[in-house]
């Protein structure tokens, strides 16, 4: 019998699993930029630690496994960045990307009062870039990342949904 991914809140517990996984499923952005100084594979551990403690951040599991996970966080005005969405290459494409975006938008919206989403993929990362748009993103513009890499800026309104997701 197999298991199914579940998605739920992170714990402080999960900080090391959320740390290793997302530094293998960053390696493919780094290779498709030829940086592998991007801000997902130089965070610490503490860094993770302290984001899963103030931020919202969800994981999918597989049983014991992280096998995703997301984080965001809410400014002053309402709009919510979200960042950091990982998920293990062996479970790519079977819409769990998609699951835990949901999930972070519904708790950054209901529990911390979001208003708009924000989020930023690199100009040459087809594939995330065609998950956000699949649920609802639309480019707003482009940003430089602190590594020098081009990136897209994507923003929804809080509680719109695309239906295809």
């Amino acid at each position: 019998m197999g298991m199914s991914v579940t998605i739920s809140a992170a714990t402080e517990q999960d900080a090391e699993q959320i740390f290793r996984l997302q530094y293998l499923c960053f390696q493919s952005e780094a290779a498709l930029y030829g940086n592998y100084r991007i801000d997902p594979l130089v965070q610490t551990l503490d860094s993770v630690r302290a984001e899963v403690t103030a931020d919202c951040v969800f994981v999918a599991r597989l049983g014991e496994e992280v096998v995703g996970s997301v984080r965001g966080s809410v400014t002053e005005d309402g709009s919510a960045a979200i960042g950091k969405l990982c998920v293990h290459p062996r479970l790519q494409g079977h819409g769990i990307g998609a699951r835990l975006l949901r999930a972070a938008e519904a708790a950054l919206t209901e529990q911390r009062g979001a208003k708009r989403f924000r989020l930023e993929a690199g100009h040459r990362s087809e594939g995330n870039l065609r998950l956000y748009r699949k649920v609802g993103y639309e480019a707003v513009g482009t940003s430089k990342g602190a590594d020098g890499v081009p990136m897209v800026v994507l923003e929804k309104v809080a509680g719109t949904y695309a239906a295809t997701a």
